[in-house]
């Protein structure tokens, strides 16, 4: 995404953040909000739902985004003294989370093209995806990633629709091609009959 390439140049050398059993934490203010405010990464502990980078908290950030993170080389992310590669992480979490190398390209192939991908546990999906970001508009799409040789379940597919048409969102389902890792986006448009 070129306005994370932008911003890394703006935050200037990488942000450090602390690996903790399994999280991963700004523990600088002044850093915490420079990353809010540069694409809306993380959560600051202790705030449901910030108005502002203006908060006065540590950041909290989502598997993908320290992955995606630390790729890009906008954060430096330690344990202790050691400092941990993209790919350390991305081991650990794959360890730990379901899917989480399909999840990770799904979510690395929204970033680029310039969406704020935050959780969509909430929605029982695995993305919630803005345009804009959060407080700003409301998420338009609701994202499942599921494994190409995965069944859809109809059950499943009207649920999600009725879910999702509720809250006023769409329903992509997210792909992989196990061969090429191509990501083939399914949009689910409801209409009356």
């Amino acid at each position: 995404m070129s306005s994370d390439k932008q911003n890394c140049a703006e935050v200037g050398k990488p942000i450090k953040a602390l690996f903790y059993n399994g999280r991963v934490v700004v523990w600088s203010i002044e850093d915490s909000r420079k990353l809010y405010a540069m694409g809306f990464y993380g959560k600051p502990l202790g705030i449901r739902k910030p108005k502002s980078p203006d908060f006065q908290a540590p950041l909290e950030l989502s598997p993908f985004e320290a992955v995606y993170l630390s790729e890009k080389g906008i954060i430096e992310v330690y344990d202790g003294n050691r400092k941990l590669s993209a790919e350390d992480l991305a081991g650990f979490y794959e360890e730990q989370h379901v899917l989480f190398a399909d999840k990770y390209l799904v979510y690395r192939d929204l970033r680029e093209k310039g969406f704020v991908v935050r959780s969509g546990m909430k929605f029982g999906v695995c993305f919630s995806v803005y345009k804009y970001g959060p407080g700003i508009d409301h998420a338009p799409f609701l994202v499942e990633v599921l494994p190409s040789t995965s069944k859809l379940d109809p059950i499943q597919i009207v649920r999600a629709g009725r879910l999702s048409h509720s809250v006023k969102k769409r329903f992509v389902i997210a792909t992989i091609d196990e061969r090429t890792k191509r990501i083939r986006y399914l949009v689910f448009r409801w209409f009356k009959a």
